[in-house]
């Protein structure tokens, strides 16, 4: 069986850890700095990976916004943006959502087994519907992913899908960046649930850096031995 991909965590929380404001809003944890930093880092990567929320509180394109970066991929021989992905478990996506758009990149939905016919019915011209296994896994969608050639996966969220793929220690490294200010609403989603996770106090993650990036910080954790530096 393939390896896994090398996978990277990313997020941006509050100073209280959430990831949303608790209204449909959306909910921005960054600037336009570290989102250029983020967009380096989905360029770097084989497949960017959301949950069915994510797709459905934010809308995202999940493409790779520089021009310069896009041309650069196209020159190595890849598409201009990764691949898709999104894991769901009951099917709750709008196929007029951004994910799907006809933009070049390909889209790939884990689905549990038992949904897989009705997915291929909804998605079949949109996306590539993946049997993530009954109940679905996370590791067995980083695993089918490894045997996609896919060798570095970045993780956007959002809370259930970062605390599924942290509790599996599925996780090599986590970029985790934190604005300055305080949700202070317990109807938003946090950046992970609970769980039994690798890291607590009788072992703690590695910090290989800090950076201020304008207002906000970046916290870099190695999560594992593959860990590697920026690309």
């Amino acid at each position: 069986m393939a390896d896994r991909p090398y996978t990277l965590l990313s997020c941006g929380m509050s100073i209280d850890g959430y990831l949303s404001g608790g209204t449909t809003d959306r909910l921005l944890l960054s600037n336009d700095a570290d989102f250029d930093r983020v967009d380096a880092e989905r360029a770097a990567s084989d497949a960017i990976l959301v949950g069915a929320v994510t797709i459905r509180r934010d809308d995202p394109h999940l493409l790779v916004r520089s021009q310069e970066r896009r041309a650069a991929r196209v020159a190595r021989g890849l598409p201009a943006s990764p691949v898709k992905v999104t894991v769901t478990r009951d099917l709750e996506i709008d196929c007029a959502a951004a994910f799907f758009a006809s933009d070049g990149a390909d889209k790939l939905v884990y689905c549990p087994s038992s949904a897989v016919p009705a997915a291929r019915e909804r998605l079949a011209t949109v996306a590539t519907v993946v049997d993530a296994g009954q109940p679905p896994t996370m590791r067995r969608v980083c695993e089918d992913l490894g045997e996609r050639g896919i060798d570095r996966l970045m993780v956007e969220g959002g809370g259930s899908v970062h605390t599924q793929m942290l509790t599996d220690d599925l996780a090599d490294e986590l970029q985790l960046v934190v604005a300055p200010f305080f949700v202070g609403d317990s109807k938003a989603c946090r950046f992970v649930g609970d769980g039994r996770y690798p890291w607590h106090p009788g072992r703690r993650a590695t910090l290989a850096e800090v950076r201020q990036i304008g207002d906000v910080v970046l916290l870099r954790y190695a999560l594992s031995s593959r860990f590697r530096e920026a690309p």
